[in-house]
């Protein structure tokens, strides 16, 4: 049975495990966001050229998860109290291709939901919160007894989920302001070349979105630096909690990553328990 979970105190806990962190915290935030840095930098200097950049982005976009399940590892040990180098951010290269089908089977699932409506979708979404995370403890699950157990294990959590990833809304925003300059520099133009077009010439340009217009590749490193700043001072904060609301929603439903059950006794998808 799901219970009430104490985010202030969980939060509390959590500056401590994190203080007391042999390999530091931030350091490990600055190497994972700098990799994925790296990542988007080379996909964006491929530009558009057909296959290459094709390869590159599904490259970018496979390392961007074994990488996240790197990061998620280091905070699970961190939790338990034991050390993890900056080479775990590698581990999950260990079962990458169960990270990767995964990631599709969530992903196609939560499409299919929003599909219906929004709500449906956002709901499926926090229903497989902790897919991942039961693979990542025991990479011998197979996806859909990962899935399944999630499907338990968020039970009446995910308003709690909801209301965690709330609390952490104001950093979130503060992350992406580079990203709302972007967006309006890419407005401008879009409005520059749509005027030019009708009125050849004569196009009225905003001072303030002209001052932000920049090349791609420098809006990458703008936004990939900010993020990594700010990100250093939140995030392992973040997912420390997110994996404290997994362990107390393993514990009150019974389901853990070593249950023995029968993964398809709810059918693959079945949508019951919101």
């Amino acid at each position: 049975m799901a219970e009430y979970i104490d985010r202030r105190r969980m939060k509390g806990e959590v500056r401590s495990l994190l203080a007391d962190a042999q390999v530091s915290p931030k350091a490990m935030t600055a190497l994972y966001l700098g990799l994925m840095l790296a990542l988007n930098f080379l996909t964006t200097i491929t530009g558009d050229r057909g296959i290459i950049s094709t390869f590159v982005y599904i490259l970018s976009s496979l390392m961007s998860l074994v990488l996240h399940a790197g990061f998620v590892l280091y905070c699970m040990a961190i939790r338990h109290g034991e050390r993890a180098e900056f080479l775990t951010l590698f581990d999950g290269f260990s079962f990458v291709g169960k990270i990767i089908a995964l990631n599709l089977v969530m992903t196609g699932f939560v499409f299919l939901w929003s599909m219906l409506f929004v709500i449906p979708g956002i709901i499926a979404a926090y229903r497989y919160r902790f897919a991942l995370y039961n693979l990542y403890e025991n990479p011998e699950l197979s996806v859909m007894e990962a899935l399944n157990l999630s499907k338990r294990q968020t039970f009446g959590y995910k308003g709690q989920l909801f209301m965690l990833d709330l609390s952490y809304i104001g950093w979130s925003i503060l992350a992406g302001i580079p990203t709302l300059f972007y967006n309006a520099s890419f407005f401008q133009e879009s409005y520059q070349a749509a005027s030019d077009f009708v009125v050849g010439t004569i196009s009225f340009i905003p001072e303030a979105a002209a001052a932000v217009v920049l090349p791609a590749i420098a809006w990458t490193l703008i936004m990939g630096v900010w993020d990594l700043i700010v990100s250093m001072f939140y995030y392992p904060n973040y997912v420390c909690t997110e994996l404290g609301y997994f362990e107390t929603a393993k514990r009150t439903s019974g389901s853990t990553s070593h249950s023995s059950y029968n993964p398809w006794q709810n059918g693959p998808d079945n949508m019951g328990g919101f």
